[in-house]
């Protein structure tokens, strides 16, 4: 094996020169990799690697295969297992995050598959003596091939359960966040530059004290769940699913939403953390939605699972972040007994003989989170006109849509409140004008109705913050005086 031959002596020469260090060794590894190996691209992160992202990535083509870890030569690897040591804290989270990885210190090999701490399989190519001399191990380069064959030619891991599909988003989710916060730090100027120029949208709209570490929780959580939504979505469908396609997934009932996140997770996404959104991508796409969302369905009795997700996959995500947030679902059977009570009410209280369906009265939820209170109420209203069906549509357009509000402040419950609201109206047989939107808005309840950006820098941000001003100047007064509010 020629290739592992000129490998070894790549690394006899950078050792020869006395002050080699881990990055010395890469170019060789890559080059070992792109030559045994044809057809697959080694990307090497060097510049990026105090940003946190993996050393090389794996890819043939487009699609990615997996990742590749490199400490220098002679570095403990059973300590780095152990969690100890400078790298301990590291080889945990991508432990947690990365399906398909191999950490090496050039000279030893181990490969790990879907988060088990014991590695598929150990190869050693040479051993270094006292005298910093490289030997090479009988039957080594043999051993190595068949672990990076292994390695290169695993299938996707398919997940089936709803508990590992958030154990194993969470984890790359949490490398995605820490690559986000660290680019704020040391990425390049482009990559600060894009970053920060989000951040100051979502400062001027939304949140005015956000702090970098903050958002990119949110920008994190956003591309994460965002992406189980459009897989959902593609799913249903029996559509392929890529990146690119993620934001054609999302309604066009929500125009804002559909902009964001194709900036998001578009081809502008700086390289520096697109690996793991890519990760996320595969992750989902050869994940069985259909065993998930039966099991979420079966497990909770529950009807809307895309909404029920969220709550384990936070919980699998972050447990304190989801009771600092008060991130809970409340039961349906108590949602629908409030529903029926506010419009038995309305009947006989407030003299609206149909209740909720009522054409003058206004529907604001001012913390909306997954919009779990307008979903049902769009249940309730639609089951009230079973008898005159036919007149749903132009029901829908002409008096649900235009009074029916909810206001949120955190991206990935608005995004989720979308995806729902608008999942549930098509079930029904109503189909969206191109238009028409869900009156579902991201702002801060409490904020002045005027208040607008002008930044032209994620404008779709400031647009929706004008809409959301407009509903609260617009309606203010209708709202307190003959709104149902849930």
């Amino acid at each position: 094996m020629k290739s592992f031959t000129d490998y070894l002596s790549a690394l006899r020469a950078n050792l020869a020169q006395g002050d080699s260090t881990e990055h010395t060794h890469r170019a060789a590894l890559q080059h070992l990799l792109e030559s045994e190996f044809k057809g697959y691209v080694a990307v090497n992160e060097a510049q990026r690697i105090a940003c946190g992202a993996p050393d090389l990535s794996l890819r043939k083509g487009k699609v990615p295969v997996g990742h590749i870890e490199t400490k220098d030569i002679g570095t403990n690897l059973d300590e780095v297992e152990r969690g100890k040591g400078p790298h301990g804290e590291q080889f945990k989270r991508y432990l947690a995050g990365l399906s398909n990885w191999v950490l090496t210190d050039y000279l030893e090999f181990r490969w790990y598959v879907a988060g088990d701490a014991k590695p598929r399989l150990i190869a050693t190519l040479a051993t270094l003596d006292g005298r910093n001399r490289l030997k090479a191990k009988t039957g080594g380069a043999e051993e190595v091939f068949c672990l990076l064959r292994g390695f290169l030619d695993l299938q996707a891991v398919t997940v089936k359960t709803a508990k590992e599909l958030a154990t194993r988003m969470a984890g790359t989710t949490h490398l995605l966040r820490e690559v986000i916060d660290r680019a704020f730090q040391s990425g390049t100027p482009s990559e600060k530059g894009w970053l920060y120029q989000w951040l100051a949208s979502f400062r001027e709209t939304l949140l005015p004290e956000l702090k970098e570490g903050e958002f990119a929780d949110i920008f994190a959580q956003t591309l994460a769940y965002g992406l189980f939504a459009a897989r959902i979505q593609t799913a249903k469908a029996g559509a392929n699913f890529s990146r690119e396609q993620a934001a054609f997934a999302v309604p066009r009932s929500n125009p804002f939403l559909r902009s964001i996140f194709s900036q998001m997770a578009g081809a502008d996404m700086p390289d520096v953390f697109a690996w793991a959104v890519d990760d996320l991508v595969r992750l989902l796409e050869f994940a069985d939605m259909g065993g998930v969302l039966r099991e979420i369905g079966h497990v909770t009795g529950r009807d809307d699972p895309v909404v029920h997700f969220y709550e384990t996959f936070l919980g699998a995500y972050d447990p304190a972040l989801r009771e600092r947030r008060g991130v809970y679902y409340t039961p349906e059977p108590v949602v629908g007994y409030i529903v029926r009570s506010v419009d038995h009410l309305l009947r006989t209280r407030f003299k609206k003989p149909k209740g909720l369906a009522d054409e003058q009265t206004l529907i604001l939820d001012p913390a909306t989170g997954t919009a779990t209170f307008i979903y049902v109420i769009i249940q309730h209203i639609h089951a009230q006109m079973a008898s005159q069906l036919g007149a749903w549509p132009g029901y829908v357009a002409d008096h649900l849509l235009r009074r029916i509000f909810g206001f949120e402040l955190l991206m990935a419950p608005y995004a989720i409140a979308h995806l729902k609201l608008s999942l549930e109206l098509e079930e029904t047989g109503y189909v969206f004008k191109l238009d028409e939107r869900i009156g579902v808005y991201l702002t801060n309840t409490l904020e002045e109705a005027a208040k607008k950006s002008e930044r032209l820098v994620a404008k779709a941000i400031s647009d929706e913050a004008d809409q959301a001003a407009e509903i609260k100047n617009r309606d203010e007064m209708a709202l307190l005086t003959s709104s149902v509010r849930l």
